[in-house]
């Protein structure tokens, strides 16, 4: 980065001992003056209201504030030399030594790289999380109250310098106070929280802004741009697709949701889409960093999933069926999901009796890995197991257990969905990895997995009259980045190479998206991963769908799979009854009749 600029002689004038130099900036609610104190020998920018409060009490409230502001310490915060009035106008004064506003570096500089942006504003968050915690909003987050200094770090400026005249107002003439003066009423932490959420949607636009290389809405004040999105205006605000540098579709994703036209899907608090941009920064400076790098040091330290209840008495029941068909013990891992995994994770990612399996290729059947590592070896792994539920608490837990119904389920559909002379386990198996993200998310990221499950809701219709359509929410991809900064198949693929699965399970491990068209498969790998995609495809929307849509939805997954995988409308409606009654029952799927004949008409399908 650039030095600071030196300042050249300016014409100046009085503002008490101050003489101010020139006008760095202003919005609607205040200005920024660079000005010498000729008693410090040094420049400093004076922070003041646009408009000059009212005497006595307005003022008062001003000063209360701005001093309350002052007294915060932290790294991303600007220290504040002054707090003062002069013929009754107040300032904050902040040395220049700090830094240039952002409207400074932007004029001297080219467009910033995302990763400095992200990380610019990863700093401001902080500095604001640490203030909205002590109770201090901002209250006008601009440009020019960003400070960027020599070491490139950012720190925000003068807070509370904006002021609220009805605040002070209605604190003066309204409510108790308590003996340090805070007024004690529910109102002021509504008015807090308000003040926090505009911050931090402030915040979203400094970001927007710098990323877009242009002010949302054409409009360099933040304060009157807020005033015009949704839902105080009518204009929506989304990164345009011509930016001066590229933006990562997971960065655009997180910018989106800053600004989002529902308050719902916008994030909460500084510290939520401080870990978003976070979680991006950190993946893209290192495959291992962020959310990737704690869930591989979670996969180490807790394990991918506890094991189901009951973990003894499978395992008991294993070890009295040694020396019988591999296939019976392979019915009884196939029951617990985190066993399941962590055989395959020990023989792909293990020398087994001396033999390399991975430069074998990957082993996919609990039969095969059975007889490799032995009834001893299944026991080893069911120790290395945590028991249910692991960490996490009873709510979670359920969810948890409830995703694991649902993954299942989808497992079962995709044994009936494959087509004939495809082995029923490793198609089982497929599927389940195709979740291994979502499973991971929920076990391992509980409060992210609750976000990114609200962010996919969709929106009712608003009681107000202003909407009268439901808003789709999020896809599952978009509130993961949103989120996490990073998708549940990046997660996924982490995993699967830290497991030693190879390039092809990595392939068939990645669901088809559902804007992408289905080819006829050219491979084997092509066509299991089909058939789990389908059956996913499926059981995800079943759990969304109102029951009249159901049966619609599966014609178009029928029609849309058909020429790959041969099954039709029919087919798929007796292979999900099928498949739920197994899950239910917890037996091993029935054998369907022919994938083109007629059958009955379709049942609804009972609940999970």
């Amino acid at each position: 980065m650039n030095p600071l600029p030196a300042t050249p002689e300016l014409p100046t004038r009085a503002f008490g001992r101050y003489k101010l130099h020139k006008l760095l900036a202003k919005g609607s609610a205040t200005m920024v003056w660079l000005a010498f104190d000729p008693v410090a020998g040094r420049e400093v920018m004076l922070t003041m209201p646009r408009v000059q409060p009212e005497r006595g009490v307005v003022q008062e409230h001003w000063l209360r504030n701005a001093r309350q502001g002052a007294r915060l310490d932290h790294p991303h915060v600007a220290p504040v030399s002054e707090v003062g009035v002069h013929d009754h106008w107040p300032f904050v004064a902040v040395e220049r030594g700090h830094g240039i506003t952002l409207n400074e570096w932007l004029a001297a500089h080219p467009p910033p790289a995302a990763s400095v942006v992200v990380t610019w504003v990863c700093g401001l968050l902080r500095g604001l999380a640490f203030a909205h915690e002590a109770g201090v909003a901002h209250q006008d987050p601009q440009l020019h109250h960003v400070l960027v200094n020599e070491r490139g770090v950012a720190r925000l400026m003068a807070f509370s310098a904006a002021g609220d005249r009805a605040q002070a107002l209605y604190e003066a003439d309204s409510l108790p106070v308590n003996d340090r003066g805070m007024a004690m009423d529910p109102n002021r932490l509504r008015s807090r929280r308000a003040a926090a959420n505009r911050d931090l949607l402030a915040c979203g636009l400094v970001l927007h802004h710098l990323l877009g290389g242009q002010p949302a809405l054409d409009q360099p004040d933040i304060a009157l741009a807020i005033n015009r999105m949704a839902p105080l205006g009518r204009e929506l605000v989304r990164l345009p697709w011509t930016t001066p540098l590229p933006v990562p579709e997971a960065l655009r994703v997180i910018v989106n949701r800053c600004t989002s036209a529902q308050d719902r899907l916008r994030y909460t608090s500084a510290r939520t889409l401080l870990d978003a941009l976070t979680g991006w920064l950190e993946s893209q400076a290192d495959e291992d960093g962020g959310p990737v790098g704690f869930l591989l040091n979670r996969l180490h330290t807790v394990g991918h999933l506890p094991a189901l209840p009951g973990l003894s008495s499978r395992v008991a029941l294993i070890t009295s069926l040694e020396g019988q068909r591999t296939d019976q013990i392979a019915e009884q891992v196939l029951t617990d999901m985190a066993l399941t995994f962590e055989l395959l994770r020990t023989l792909n990612s293990a020398q087994v009796q001396g033999t390399q399996v991975a430069g074998n290729g990957p082993v996919l059947t609990l039969r095969r890995i059975i007889s490799l590592i032995g009834v001893n070896g299944v026991r080893a792994a069911a120790n290395r197991l945590r028991e249910w539920p692991g960490p996490l608490e009873s709510d979670a837990a359920q969810t948890l257990q409830a995703l694991m119904d649902r993954v299942r389920l989808a497992g079962h559909l995709a044994q009936a969905l494959r087509p004939a002379g495809y082995d029923g386990q490793v198609t089982y198996l497929i599927t389940l990895l195709q979740n291994l993200g979502r499973l991971m998310v929920r076990y391992h990221f509980t409060a992210e997995a609750d976000q990114i499950a609200h962010l996919m809701q969709p929106n009712p219709p608003d009681a107000h009259g202003t909407s009268t359509t439901e808003l789709p929410g999020m896809t599952e991809e978009a509130a993961a980045y949103a989120v996490l900064g990073v998708t549940m198949d990046a997660l996924a693929t982490a995993v699967a190479r830290a497991w030693g699965l190879d390039e092809q399970v990595q392939h068939m491990v990645r669901r088809l998206p559902l804007e992408a068209a289905v080819r006829k498969p050219d491979t084997d790998a092509d066509v299991l991963r089909l058939a789990a995609s389908a059956a996913n495809e499926v059981v995800d929307a079943i759990q969304t769908l109102a029951p009249h849509k159901i049966e619609p939805m599966l014609t178009r997954v029928a029609q849309r799979y058909a020429r790959a995988l041969g099954f039709n409308t029919r087919y798929l409606q007796q292979a999900l009854q099928a498949a739920i009654q197994a899950l239910h029952e917890g037996t091993s799927l029935p054998i369907l009749g022919e994938r083109g004949a007629p059958e009955a008409t379709f049942s609804q399908p009972a609940p999970l």
